[in-house]
């Protein structure tokens, strides 16, 4: 191997590699845990399966078919990856639904199905004949599909008239670089004129490295799996709304989070494992109430069962107990939420 060869497989393999390493962490070690950040680190790891299977053979075409096999199944779930990634992001799903899991599990049934009886040792010409061809076409649907759900962010970036923010950006280039990857491997599958095999490994690294400046550059990163920066109108759809309310009131009752006087937004969208913003949007939106209004109605009904049953507190060290930080804020908040005082509760339970 001369030294460009040499260089040339570097460069793709420690893009391959890369990939793995950044797919596990947006997968496990990213502080915000947006399902976006899940679906990106399958999909990275996907791709970069994809892309070390291509650099392997290349390089040393004598390797056993079963690599061949491994790159073709892991290639079948990054159109899934692709879509589900930047669905859940222009929707702001943070709670996989149903019938997600189902449609996945039926993907990696089938093509583990597909490997075990037909594998590729056995069977070389069924795979590159038809099943690469149902792999790919499978794969570029999902890239149709992707691109669909992106159409508005996809037609400002490429328009110019408008300014696109940063996370517009970063999802129109993993796009876009999806888009390109699938590109350069279909045109060598045809061997059109001038496309190598070893092209979409180039271009995966390139992107993957153009994407990993960025996200070292900036200080913040959180906002790039946002694409709607504000709280949208939008009510949380009635599956995922229940799913939830039961996470919320688990959190809140076996728990006891609301005793906690310095309870943030934060604290409890971390605790039932979705952002701040999608939380705030769903008791705005859904549930018709604040944070703080939510949080009291949990703190109130706590002292009511108190007031009831022990009249030998005072009032004030039960507010405390139940986690308002002050004799006016609990005053306050029971009133609202009862109609009537501490006090008059209490004289009416004696």
């Amino acid at each position: 191997m001369d030294t460009s060869k040499e260089l040339l497989f570097f460069f793709s393999a420690l893009g391959a590699f890369n990939g793995i390493i950044l797919g596990v962490y947006f997968f496990f070690f990213t502080k915000k845990k947006y399902l976006t950040n899940y679906f990106l680190g399958a999909l990275l790891f996907a791709l970069s399966i994809r892309i070390g299977k291509s650099v392997f053979v290349y390089f040393h075409p004598e390797l056993p078919k079963m690599y061949l096999q491994f790159g073709l199944t892991a290639c079948f779930f990054i159109g899934p990856c692709l879509y589900y990634f930047i669905k859940s992001a222009v929707d702001e799903v943070q709670i996989m639904p149903k019938s997600w899991k189902l449609i996945l599990a039926f993907w990696g049934t089938l093509i583990v199905a597909v490997g075990v009886f037909y594998p590729y040792e056995l069977y070389p010409k069924l795979w590159s004949g038809y099943f690469i061809r149902i792999i790919y076409l499978q794969w570029f649907v999902y890239i149709l599909f992707a691109g669909f759900e992106l159409r508005t962010v996809l037609k400002k970036i490429l328009s110019r008239k408008e300014k696109t923010a940063p996370a517009e950006m970063w999802f129109g280039m993993l796009f876009l670089g999806n888009f390109l990857l699938f590109l350069f491997y279909f045109l060598s599958i045809i061997g059109a004129p001038g496309a190598t095999y070893i092209s979409g490994a180039v271009v995966f690294s390139f992107i993957l490295y153009l994407g990993i400046s960025i996200l070292l550059y900036r200080k913040k990163t959180d906002d790039l799996f946002l694409l709607n920066g504000k709280i949208s109108n939008k009510k949380i759809d009635s599956a995922e709304a229940v799913m939830w309310s039961e996470k919320l009131e688990n959190a809140m009752h076996e728990k006891s989070l609301y005793k906690n006087p310095n309870l943030t937004l934060q604290d409890l969208s971390q605790e039932i494992n979705i952002s701040s913003h999608q939380l705030s949007q769903f008791l705005n939106n859904n549930l018709g109430k604040n944070f703080t209004s939510f949080v009291n109605e949990f703190r109130v009904a706590e002292a009511c069962k108190i007031i009831a049953s022990n009249n030998k507190l005072t009032l004030e060290s039960v507010g405390y107990d139940v986690g308002f930080n002050s004799k006016s804020t609990f005053f306050a908040a029971f009133k609202k939420h009862t109609g009537t005082t501490p006090l008059n509760y209490q004289l009416q339970a004696l």
